[in-house]
């Protein structure tokens, strides 16, 4: 058996210094698959923890040390925090990787911070500042969150994962002997623990968030529909089932093959994915469709429960750019709809200037489109323009949804 931080190691490096997302970086990885739970555990322990256990180095290091140090004394002191295991055991661990991985000379550095930690000597800061540190949302996040939810913010950035999420399309009684969470959808159920089987790749279920499933419930069914950011391909597959035809667009092309491997899993044939900008405009596609859903790239502050290392990389200026995006996405759309159809604009963000201002901004220029009340058994809040679900109330699901009807 391998060390068992070496895994975790190798994992939140693609993490932290190649800035991949943790779920492609744990599927690419040559995890051992005898204890990829426990890999599984550690990554997304530290990532939920980054900046308390930041502040843990600090108070044992008087300098920043170098990345890969930093890297496995989060592990290490995850292990020990927040696991509970034995200070010996995980100092030993960490030191003895230091050396296979051929960085012995940092070994004692290691080997001292470890054995000196006192967690009691971690002095949290006060207020928001203290919620940034202890959650994994930035401060400037939470500042925003504060203006717009108030009292709520704290249970919005502590809530958790709801579970793994699954969308079955048959053979749903074969697993619900299991511990489980119904959903208000139909056919969609919550597990702590869900392994793929053979029925995943007969299209028998799917894995899809409660969020995303929300979204497309808010959509009512119609002949000819656009997805318009629509990669993976989740919401496309599930429109199918109750429109005729489904144009599924995403910008690059091995994005376009994650749709269609995602239509042939699922046996989905009314679907056809195509590689376009929704930002720009297609001659051909003016007015061609009954309905039209903008997914709009955004933050995804909505789905840090299930993806903790998002915020990592997040600017106050990274929000500034998607703004000028997500409204070019909508106005650009908005072509394509015909009069008398729908136009939806989504996120999986639980900020309002993602939200609302977006689409009041696209109203205020484009008289020829109305507000529709969008509905949702699932529990929700009414903004100006439309819903938000929000995490703590929602299965850990952040998701916004406007619906405008074309006069």
């Amino acid at each position: 058996m391998t060390n068992p931080f070496y895994d975790p190691y190798q994992v939140l490096t693609k993490v932290y210094a190649e800035g991949a997302h943790l779920k492609i970086a744990l599927a690419e990885a040559p995890v051992e698959e005898a204890h990829r739970a426990r890999t599984v555990k550690i990554c997304y322990g530290v990532l939920e923890h980054d900046a308390y256990l930041t502040l843990c180095i600090r108070s044992v290091a008087e300098k920043n040390p170098k990345q890969s140090v930093r890297i496995l004394l989060k592990i290490a002191l995850y292990a020990l925090i927040f696991l509970e295991k034995p200070r010996y055991t995980v100092t030993d661990l960490a030191v003895s990787l230091l050396k296979k991985m051929g960085k012995g000379g940092m070994a004692g550095f290691v080997n001292a911070a470890l054995r000196r930690f006192d967690p009691a000597k971690v002095v949290l800061p006060a207020g928001d500042e203290g919620l940034a540190v202890t959650t994994p949302y930035p401060l400037f996040v939470i500042r925003r969150l504060r203006a717009e939810y108030g009292d709520r913010t704290e249970a919005i950035v502590r809530a958790g994962s709801g579970g793994v999420s699954v969308r079955f399309v048959r053979g749903e009684e074969a697993y619900l002997s299991r511990p489980h969470t119904a959903t208000p959808f139909a056919h969609l159920f919550l597990f702590e623990h869900f392994t793929r089987d053979a029925a995943f790749f007969a299209g028998d279920y799917t894995f899809q968030s409660v969020g995303s499933v929300a979204i497309c419930d808010v959509v009512e069914g119609c002949d000819c529909f656009l997805d318009a950011c629509a990669a993976p391909g989740g919401k496309s597959v599930l429109l199918s089932e109750k429109c005729g035809h489904v144009t599924a667009c995403e910008l690059h092309a091995h994005r376009v093959s994650l749709i269609e491997a995602y239509c042939a899993r699922m046996g989905r044939k009314n679907v056809t994915a195509m590689q376009a900008d929704s930002s720009v405009f297609r001659p051909e596609l003016e007015e061609a469709f009954d309905g039209v859903l903008c997914d709009v790239p955004c933050s995804g502050f909505g789905t840090v429960a299930e993806n903790p290392d998002l915020p990592l990389n997040k600017t106050e200026a990274s929000l500034s750019e998607l703004h000028t995006v997500q409204a070019a996405i909508l106005r650009n759309c908005a072509r394509y709809v015909r009069r008398g159809g729908l136009l939806y604009y989504s996120t999986c963000s639980v900020l309002g200037e993602e939200n609302d201002a977006i689409v009041l901004e696209f109203l205020s220029g484009h008289r020829e489109f109305e507000l529709c009340a969008a509905e949702s058994p699932l529990d929700h809040v009414r903004t100006k323009c439309g819903i938000q679900f929000l995490p703590d109330t929602a299965y850990g699901a952040g998701f916004y949804i406007a619906k405008m009807r074309r006069l």
